[in-house]
């Protein structure tokens, strides 16, 4: 076949690529789809290499309307801006740009309103599934209206019962923080337990709680505090924890951030954690190892939790049989804790 000459315009579509390589338009899209069955290693490198050199740029909009599918993800979270969930997001990103996928992440601040409102726009740009790290205990008319319209979802960070997830296994996280604190001959503890809406604080403060009422230790109400995730939300439960007779003389914090603001309460007091007061994070966020008591912390892979989310996501699109997954975390022991001798 007699290649046809550049296009006079200088707009490299689909056709003119399978004119110039002597091929259907149809091999040509399977070429540029990541992953497409039905064409050779050889072809597709042929294929690749003659859109590289023309400059084809493919065109979403088209590609949908084709398709039927936008190879865009849409992402919900509470806020960016918390290192957990901006490094989920990474792993999300990553597993979705491997298999020719993009995201689009939307902040919700937890709002309910606001979520619907943002789940909205990402399904008026016709995403193909939605992952939701904000899902919530209370009732999460979300989930149900993404299972009611068959919209393929999978929460991740947060879970809820029958529906498809990624998490940590933050019973067992908030169990290993109760063991490393028994075991260092600590009776009277308190709990900075985030927010009762979210499964990851209510699931590591049942499984810190459950050990020590196993170890015929029952914790007084009054020692389990709900409270923002941020700095400040930990550093106010810390601070009315701290005013609590007797003071506990360890404090499990259900996530870091919050664990720094309890930090700061016992600076407030006087107190000094390792030394005064036993302090115990969760999710082992990069700086918690740099600060001048290093915090004691449950690790959690963030970033393979958004990788294997996304791998489920994908699964699911292919309507694939699939199961949700706790990845396990590990107690990592710092002077926050163990202080040096």
């Amino acid at each position: 076949m007699t290649a046809a000459p550049p296009p006079s315009d200088s707009t490299v579509t689909l056709a003119v690529l399978a004119a110039r390589a002597g091929v259907h338009v149809s091999t040509v899209s399977r070429a540029l789809t990541p992953g497409a069955p039905g064409i050779g290693a050889a072809t597709a490198e042929r294929i690749r290499a003659l859109a590289a050199e023309l400059g084809y740029q493919r065109d979403p909009a088209a590609t949908a309307l084709r398709t039927g599918r936008s190879r865009v993800f849409g992402v919900l979270v509470p806020r960016l801006t918390d290192f957990v969930l901006a490094r989920i997001y990474e792993g999300l990103d990553a597993e979705a740009a491997g298999h020719g996928y993009n995201t689009f992440v939307v902040n919700t601040t937890d709002d309910p309103a606001l979520r619907r409102e943002r789940l909205e726009e990402l399904l008026a740009r016709r995403v193909d599934g939605i992952v939701l790290g904000d899902a919530r205990l209370d009732g999460d008319e979300l989930v149900q209206t993404l299972a009611d319209r068959k919209i393929p979802y999978v929460l991740v960070s947060r879970r809820l019962k029958g529906h498809l997830s990624v998490t940590t296994d933050d019973l067992l996280g908030g169990r290993l923080a109760a063991e490393h604190l028994l075991e260092l001959g600590h009776r009277q503890v308190g709990v900075v337990a985030g927010e009762p809406y979210a499964s990851t604080g209510a699931e590591r403060t049942a499984g810190f709680v459950r050990r020590y009422e196993k170890a015929g230790l029952p914790l007084p109400p009054e020692y389990v505090l709900h409270s923002r995730f941020d700095n400040s939300g930990g550093h106010a439960a810390g601070a009315e924890l701290l005013r609590l007779n007797p003071r506990p003389t360890a404090i499990f914090a259900v996530n870091d951030t919050a664990a720094i603001g309890v930090i700061g309460a016992l600076r407030e007091h006087g107190l000094r954690p390792g030394a005064d007061v036993a302090v115990v994070g969760y999710n082992d966020i990069p700086v918690v190892a740099e600060i001048p008591v290093p915090l004691t912390t449950i690790h959690s892979p963030m970033f393979d939790m958004g990788r294997q989310a996304m791998g489920l996501l994908l699964r699911r699109l292919r309507e694939e049989d699939v199961r949700s997954r706790r990845l396990r975390p590990h107690l990592v022991a710092r002077a926050s804790t163990v202080p040096e001798a």
